[in-house]
């Protein structure tokens, strides 16, 4: 099974690096420390973690709240916030930003493992069964094909809007549904012409014919903003100065 990968936010290294340690221990995977809100919602949208421990007090322009509003304009991600602040102002705020749970400084290790796997639990109550026969199977010029219970499903590439990687799953979102297959984006991306389809960010791919507009930092397909990553945002800027 693949490791449930965790983001730590927390401005105090000494903590930060204890939560590190223990998390490692109990055999997630730390995609990294961050100690500034800016810089934790570019890490969590480039590496999408699984959860995100936030400290609501931090140093800087962006305290943990404002973080968590920046980063749940672009992504899901489930949020564990980390507080020495209990007044009732301060959990109103928070509460705003739909939060899995709270763990109150100071905390045990015990308190945060049992926390993080209350987590995990609801996640897994969230995920989706996918049957080992939902697989992407062949493409041609104008759609894909999917198996799916011993038939062939056609999808019309025109009516994708975009493709978003959940771990060994593409999720395919139509104008009309959603597929959930097994495959690596990277594999769908080989079968896809690169002139329709754009990688934007190393989770999402977006059909350039549904763009509705470019931001900096995102990309807007009907309601939905689509991180723009860093390694691919040259490319998506080619293809927009050809158009």
């Amino acid at each position: 099974m693949e490791k449930t990968r965790i983001l730590i936010v927390e401005d105090d290294m000494i903590i930060a690096a204890n939560i590190s340690l223990q998390l490692s221990n109990l055999g997630y995977e730390v995609t990294g420390i961050e100690t500034k809100g800016e810089e934790a919602v570019h890490h969590a949208l480039e590496t999408k973690p699984d959860i995100i421990l936030m400290d609501i007090q931090l140093k800087g322009n962006s305290n943990g709240i404002d973080t968590a509003h920046a980063i749940r304009k672009y992504m899901d991600i489930p949020l564990i916030y980390l507080t020495a602040n209990e007044d009732d102002a301060t959990f109103q705020k928070a509460k705003a930003t739909h939060p899995f749970a709270f763990i109150s400084k100071p905390f045990t290790n015990l308190n945060l493992e049992r926390t993080i796997a209350l987590v995990e639990d609801k996640l897994k109550e969230k995920r989706p069964i996918v049957s080992v026969e939902n697989t992407f199977v062949d493409s041609q010029d104008d759609r894909i094909f999917i198996r799916h219970q011993n038939k062939l499903v056609k999808v019309m590439l025109e009516d994708i809007l975009y493709v978003e990687a959940e771990r060994n799953y593409c999720k395919i979102t139509t104008t009309t549904q959603t597929y959930l297959i097994v495959s690596p984006l990277n594999k769908l991306c080989e079968k896809v012409d690169p002139k329709r389809f754009v990688r934007v960010h190393r989770s999402y791919v977006v059909n350039f014919a549904k763009l509705d507009s470019v931001a900096e930092s995102y990309v807007d397909v009907k309601g939905k903003l689509i991180p723009i990553g860093k390694q691919y945002k040259d490319d998506l800027h080619r293809l927009l100065n050809k158009v």
